[in-house]
């Protein structure tokens, strides 16, 4: 069969690949065309589009690239019209692929979404357009499945959530290998930083992050490069402070780190997922978060906190993200009952998350239902 997969970012590149795998384990004959990233080109998709195009954070952003996204959805609906898939595959990016939804619905395209529209975060009203839509939903959080069902009488399938599979099949490494091939401190425990994907975040909070570096002279401070960005762009920081640096090795960056300053996002469950202590930090510019705050009716912002229904991990947001806020929380994370606690919950949340073989489980039933 033929499947069309657009991913928008650089988590929906990861989740994508495995989908593309796991596809072609149940599909021998997949014919898979994609927009996505590096991972899901090289899993065996043929790469329409990459990520990196398409990336704009925050409703300002998106408004002063209104152009290019329009252009994108034109060349989309025509490049899927022309290769004709049995199924097209939605993962998150709901901005887009909701448009691209509704095109493709009334050309009587198949649609799936693996990874849904977080219509529970803002938006709620989307849930007309989804169910008219979208023929079927592979939700990967487990209050999606209650969200969806009970409250719109929508029905839905829990998967799982595909970062416990990506997590699980990673190797061990050789730590005093990797703090010599990246040039880190022999024998300093690691705080991790990571500050995002898109330049707008990371601009926004790795001053921030690294601001309270002289405070810890006994750790070491590591900057978390993003694949989406080049090398370059992070030079001024590393420049200007003396700070580790990798690039494109974030596992095994927490896969050894002590503690992490995390952007708000899927990293903060991936963190989570290493069992490595945190501090969630988050800033847009002003107008993007005015108009977020009256949008998002949650009372959390990282998915650690939403999982679990409760104050995990501490969120700076906004104006609470600075130097001094940060170093009292990252003291707490360090050592001591706060680390304990937060380790103690990262067990609890591992096994709300439904187990292994969320990708599997998501590329069965949308081979079933295609």
């Amino acid at each position: 069969m033929k499947y069309y997969i657009i991913a928008g970012e650089a988590s929906g590149d990861l989740h994508g690949s495995n989908l593309i795998k796991a596809l072609k384990k149940k599909d021998s004959s997949a014919d898979i065309r994609c927009w996505g990233g590096d991972l899901m080109q090289n899993s065996g998709g043929k790469l329409v589009k990459h990520y990196k195009e398409m990336a704009f954070m925050g409703f300002l952003e998106v408004i002063l690239n209104l152009n290019k996204i329009f252009k994108n959805i034109k060349f989309c609906k025509s490049d899927i019209g022309e290769f004709n898939p049995d199924v097209i595959v939605f993962i998150d990016y709901s901005g887009f692929n909701l448009r691209i939804a509704e095109w493709a619905k009334q050309n009587n395209f198949k649609t799936n979404y693996y990874i849904s529209p977080q219509i529970w975060a803002s938006r709620e009203g989307r849930i007309a357009k989804i169910k008219r839509d979208i023929d079927a939903i592979y939700v990967i959080l487990p209050f999606e499945k209650e969200f969806y069902e009970k409250k719109h009488g929508f029905p839905v399938h829990f998967v799982g959530h595909p970062l416990i599979d990506a997590i699980s099949e990673r190797k061990t490494i050789d730590e005093k290998q990797f703090r010599e091939e990246n040039s880190l401190d022999t024998n300093k425990p690691i705080i991790a930083l990571l500050p995002g994907s898109r330049k707008q975040e990371v601009q926004k909070m790795l001053l921030t992050m690294l601001s309270v570096i002289n405070d810890y002279p006994q750790h070491q401070f590591v900057i978390a490069g993003a694949p989406s960005l080049e090398r370059d762009f992070y030079n001024t920081f590393l420049e200007d402070f003396n700070v580790g640096f990798v690039n494109d090795k974030t596992y095994d960056l927490l896969n050894i780190s002590h503690a992490a300053l995390v952007t708000s996002g899927t990293a903060t469950l991936e963190t989570a997922l290493f069992k490595v202590p945190q501090v969630v930090c988050y800033k847009a510019n002003w107008i993007s978060y005015q108009i977020a705050k009256r949008i998002i009716t949650l009372d959390f912002i990282s998915l650690v906190n939403l999982i679990m229904k409760k104050e995990v991990v501490k969120e700076l947001i906004q104006g609470e993200l600075s130097s001094k806020n940060l170093k009292k929380e990252l003291d707490l994370i360090l050592a001591g009952p706060t680390r304990d606690k937060q380790l103690e919950s990262y067990d609890s949340l591992t096994k709300k998350l439904g187990g292994k073989g969320a990708s599997e489980k998501a590329a069965k039933l949308i081979v079933e239902n295609a």
